[in-house]
């Protein structure tokens, strides 16, 4: 948190400079409110991350042309404070902006429409509202596997949603071929112990344990635990998370 106060007295030391020196809607001043939102969205002070945000923002409709991708940038930051805040029909007006203004501004399969089409996939699983979420995931795919590596850690994270929004359905074949893609690239992607190496094996384990395949999920949960152990600290609650997945399951074999 000392990094973050460090940052925003840095950045607001900055942009008291800028309001003295520069115009009242130079595109700096919009670029410092800007990093000042950001700031505050990764210390989780959401109101005070929008404020900054929509500061930003006014200066930059005033000081960018219509379809500049800086306003698409303002318009996907204010959607993302608004997804953490839960408030996803906000959410999807601002990260629909964005995405109206970079399909004029960019080209068809830049990765930043990638990026959108995902962020409005996430407020809609978020809403529940699955098939919607699945379409605006497969775009976002369809995107990312001709912009990106075939083995880009992004093409992992896609197959990881489009399976979780098949896993959240009930439909867990199709969850299982989605999270084993996405396995095959983190596999390639990152180092043996990472993280995500975890998450991608806890998640096949538990599509096969709803499947009733428990040898199966046991075997994955049990390749996530050992990468956990390793990963994570001590007595993290994810470690712990999977021990008990592990408890309960051998209770059913």
């Amino acid at each position: 948190m000392g990094e973050y106060s460090k940052a925003l007295t840095s950045y607001e030391r900055s942009l008291e400079i800028q309001k003295i020196a520069l115009p009242p809607n130079h595109p700096d001043l919009a670029a410092s409110y800007n990093n000042i939102g950001n700031v505050y969205a990764k210390m989780g002070e959401y109101s005070k991350a929008l404020s900054s945000y929509e500061r930003s923002l006014e200066i930059r409709k005033i000081a960018l042309p219509p379809n500049h991708p800086g306003l698409a940038s303002s318009y996907n930051n204010i959607g993302e404070v608004y997804r953490n805040m839960g408030e996803y029909s906000k959410a999807l007006s601002s990260y629909e902006r964005s995405l109206e203004i970079q399909k004029i501004a960019l080209p068809p399969n830049h990765p930043d429409l990638a990026t959108s089409y995902n962020n409005i996939g996430l407020v809609y699983d978020n809403m529940g509202e699955y098939p919607k979420a699945l379409s605006s995931y497969e775009r976002s795919l369809e995107i990312k596997k001709i912009a990106l590596p075939p083995n880009h850690p992004h093409l992992a994270s896609s197959y990881n949603n489009i399976g979780s929004v098949y896993y959240n359905m009930g439909e867990y074949s199709k969850a299982l071929s989605y999270y084993e893609k996405d396995l095959e690239i983190t596999l390639k992607a990152l180092p043996p112990n990472h993280p995500d190496l975890a998450s991608s094996y806890n998640n096949i384990g538990s599509v096969y344990n709803n499947m009733g395949e428990y040898s199966k999920a046991l075997s994955y949960y049990e390749k996530a635990l050992q990468i956990k152990k390793i990963a994570l600290p001590p007595g993290h609650p994810s470690t712990a998370l999977t021990e008990r997945n592990i408890e309960l399951l051998k209770k059913k074999m």
